[in-house]
């Protein structure tokens, strides 16, 4: 089928196609509304991702995205430096502080340990982790790693190797969400509720 647009605006619906949670079909509608919503929208998008091109970096303390390094969080003195939590990427970093669960510090180890994409320890960033917790300090390590097969394996891995340094290491609990019926929740989440529960 030949194409209907010239190849700027097809490599902008591809580019946009590669975004998480967007296809062909959303791709399109996003690049025809940021075309109509040129001067409000399509200007000031094509800068703020040059400048974040520019000048975001990831932080080599803690592995958060910012503009400066260390990050704005690492470098903030109200946040408990005996507290540290383990999480797989920055999208989950910031899903617990939108949450506001947590003051202490933060680790972003890049992924999870998974034999079949052929991820293993080296491809972590788990010797800065170790390094952070044995330089002193750290009192508790919380993994806030999913609960997928390749997160548990994750935690099983990170526990281990922080056995020697006689920090607490804790994970979250997982199981029914508030608000959850039984009835639509899955075996795995019901499993995991049932073998996790706490006395009222």
């Amino acid at each position: 089928m030949p194409s209907i647009t010239g190849p700027e605006i097809e490599r902008l619906i591809q580019l946009l196609a590669r975004l998480p949670g967007l296809g062909p079909r959303s791709a399109r509608r996003a690049a025809l509304h940021l075309i109509k919503k040129r001067e409000q929208l399509l200007a000031p998008l094509a800068d703020a991702i040059r400048v974040a091109n520019e000048k975001v970096v990831v932080c080599s303390t803690c592995g958060n995205v910012d503009t400066s390094d260390p990050c704005v969080m690492c470098r903030d003195p109200r946040r408990d430096d005996k507290v540290l939590v383990v999480v797989e990427d920055v999208s989950d970093l910031w899903a617990l502080e939108r949450a506001q669960v947590s003051n202490g510090r933060y680790h972003v180890l890049g992924g999870t340990l998974s034999a079949l994409d052929g991820v293993g320890p080296k491809d972590l960033n788990l010797d800065k982790l170790l390094a952070r917790v044995t330089e002193g300090g750290v009192e508790e390590v919380i993994l806030a790693l999913n609960a997928t097969v390749d997160g548990q394996t994750t935690a099983h891995y990170v526990t281990d190797m922080l056995s020697h340094t006689g920090v607490k290491v804790t994970r979250l609990a997982h199981g029914v969400p508030v608000g959850g019926e039984l009835d639509y929740l899955d075996e795995g989440t019901l499993a995991a509720a049932f073998r996790q529960r706490t006395t009222l």
